[in-house]
């Protein structure tokens, strides 16, 4: 991709033991959703975390706005993270409660000098105004909120330092289903109107096929696919992606469904990570572990049977 964003590559993480993340890469676009989905325990949080240097990685290349984030001092890659910016899972954890609304989207504008009190309390009322919300929730505090206008609030946060690139983890599985919509629309029409890059997490097909315009599937820490969404949703190659599809609400069910849990990323499977559990596996899955390999100009595959 020549207008590349974010551009991340072999990506990895061990807590100890365990590997969360192994050689994950992927490339976003100036303007782009690229979505990141699978099971819980597959590494999707941490891969975010990583992306934003929240979470030190073990190795691997992230590279943002042409620089590797890992060259830069604690001084250029706090100036860096103006440009990049995480809106949370829990909209009523990630809010500080003792501050008011206007103090907790004016922060991100202090701690990065941006702007005088005067300019940050008019930028404060132009966020409020863009995410739905009144004048006057500016004065009060999260707790007067419900989730959905908390999570408008962490978006407008988001939005103070006018980043361009967006980490949304799981954003709206902690609101109810009449709410999910509305936020998700909010995001879509913001980044259009600013023109936004979003990393989207989650494990909600439906969602990340409404939001994203390309798709990376994850399982037990490394990617199993990826590629553009109309081609993974029309025909995922990977028999975890199908799998996930056929046992989405309002699919068709074609195949078995998916049986047991991700094994444990402290005792990888040998071979392919996904092995264990896969309906097609053949004696080659238990002690080689495929490589990716182009399937279509831009769709990978990390399966042996996308070679037949």
């Amino acid at each position: 991709m020549t207008d590349a964003l974010l551009d991340v590559a072999g990506l990895s993480k061990s807590f100890h033991q365990v590997h969360a993340v192994r050689d994950v890469g992927f490339t976003i676009g100036r303007g782009e959703t690229f979505g990141i989905v699978g099971e819980s325990g597959s590494g999707k949080s941490t891969t975010a975390r990583l992306v934003l240097r929240l979470v030190e990685p073990t190795r691997g290349v992230i590279r943002f706005r042409g620089q590797d984030l890992a060259t830069l001092s604690k001084e250029a890659l706090r100036r860096e993270r103006r440009h990049m910016q995480m809106i949370f899972q829990d909209p009523f954890g990630s809010l500080n409660g003792r501050m008011t609304i206007e103090q907790l989207i004016a922060e991100p504008m202090e701690v990065h000098h941006i702007g005088d009190s005067v300019e940050r309390r008019r930028r404060v009322g132009q966020l409020l105004a863009e995410v739905g919300l009144p004048e006057a929730a500016r004065h009060r505090f999260p707790h007067e909120f419900s989730g959905g206008q908390r999570q408008r609030i962490a978006i407008a946060r988001a939005l103070a330092t006018e980043p361009q690139l967006i980490v949304a983890d799981e954003p709206v599985s902690a609101l109810d289903v009449s709410v999910q919509a509305q936020v998700l629309n909010l995001l879509l029409d913001l980044q259009q109107r600013h023109g936004l890059a979003l990393l989207f997490i989650s494990h909600d097909l439906r969602v990340v096929e409404f939001m994203c315009d390309r798709i990376a599937v994850m399982y037990l820490g490394t990617v199993v696919e990826e590629g553009p969404k109309a081609e993974i949703y029309a025909e995922p190659r990977h028999p975890y992606t199908r799998a996930l599809l056929e046992s989405a609400p309002g699919r068709a069910r074609k195949g078995a469904p998916l049986k047991g849990d991700i094994p444990s990323a402290a005792n990888l499977p040998t071979g392919c990570v996904f092995q264990s559990r896969c309906p097609r596996a053949f004696d080659r899955c238990t002690h080689e572990a495929p490589q990716p390999r182009a399937v279509a100009p831009s769709h990978r595959v990390a399966c042996h049977l996308a070679e037949e």
